[in-house]
């Protein structure tokens, strides 16, 4: 009997102390959640000498930068994720229609939340890849908010709030970071907003575009694991000489599965995880320097990301 009371009370206090762990975790994240960045930020100085250009620019960009892969092609907003461990993670609807953030945000307010990852409130905003925006030029900032501004009001009054499951919570503190929860905590927020480069070299173009790769394929594009997904989710690609490049015996190759989404091995992407559909719109010229900048860099192990 007195065995099975001191294993009860060991159970006890397991549990217990399993529970002020977890309490900790929740009030940590809770702490990043509500944090207030103050971010003073300018006005784009770059200017289109045509509109149409301009909108036309704005869409490309907003496009192969994946802003309507998660905002949805009218940037009404839409259900990113919905999972019983991560919660519902709902994208904003950037528009001026019933539930959009469009009439209250000021052109310097949507610069803050895309290259800072900073909500109108101060805070972080959540799950969006501002850490890879923060190197967006000013001419493709211009042209994106004036798409953005360009777009008929969409009413999301039917979405759901974000809502960040408790065990999410507790696994985003535990990583440390390596899932990007609130991303304006990742940013050096002193960096100026980027003068464009004219007449980028194809190596230097890749580079520009390659850090929206980032997000799933890790900062040195080795693959594996992308913390915090679902378990259903597959590792992704190690896209270095190290892994599945070595398959592209050019770019005219890479080109062609960006474009149709089936590798040269011969086998079908899948959309829902790597959105080809979406970084299909880059140019030819955008798409080769992709593939000549990863092609430079030193071959990874897989799983390194």
């Amino acid at each position: 009997m007195k065995i099975l009371k001191w294993m009860g009370m060991a159970v006890g206090v397991l549990l217990l102390m399993i529970a002020i762990l977890a309490t900790i975790l929740f009030l940590i994240s809770k702490k990043h959640e509500n944090t207030i960045y103050q971010i003073d930020v300018a006005a784009i100085d770059y200017l289109f000498e045509d509109e149409e250009e301009m909108l036309s620019w704005g869409q490309h960009v907003a496009t192969i930068r994946g802003c309507v892969d998660c905002h949805g092609g009218n940037l009404g907003g839409d259900i990113f994720l919905k999972d019983p461990v991560v919660g519902v993670l709902t994208a904003t609807n950037l528009t001026t229609g019933t539930g959009g953030i469009g009439s209250e945000y000021s052109d310097e307010d949507l610069i803050r939340a895309i290259r800072h990852g900073v909500r109108k409130d101060g805070k972080s905003v959540i799950f969006m890849p501002s850490h890879e925006y923060n190197v967006i030029d000013s001419k493709d900032m211009a042209a994106m908010i004036a798409y953005i501004r360009s777009m008929e009001p969409v009413d999301s009054s039917h979405l759901p709030e974000t809502k960040i499951g408790f065990p999410f919570r507790l696994m985003y503190v535990l990583s440390g970071d390596d899932i990007h929860l609130f991303p304006a905590r990742l940013i050096d927020h002193t960096l100026p907003l980027p003068d464009p480069v004219e007449n980028r070299t194809p190596r230097e173009l890749g580079a520009y575009l390659a850090t929206t790769c980032m997000g799933c394929h890790g900062n040195n594009y080795g693959g594996g694991r992308i913390p915090g997904v679902p378990p259903n989710w597959p590792d992704a690609s190690n896209i270095t000489m190290g892994g599945t490049l070595v398959n592209y015996a050019s770019k005219d190759d890479f080109i062609k599965t960006m474009r149709d989404g089936i590798t040269p091995l011969g086998a079908e992407m899948d959309s829902e995880f790597m959105p080809w559909t979406v970084f299909g719109y880059m140019t030819d010229e955008e798409l080769s320097g992709l593939f000549e900048y990863l092609q430079s860099l030193p071959p990874r192990e897989t799983g390194s990301r």
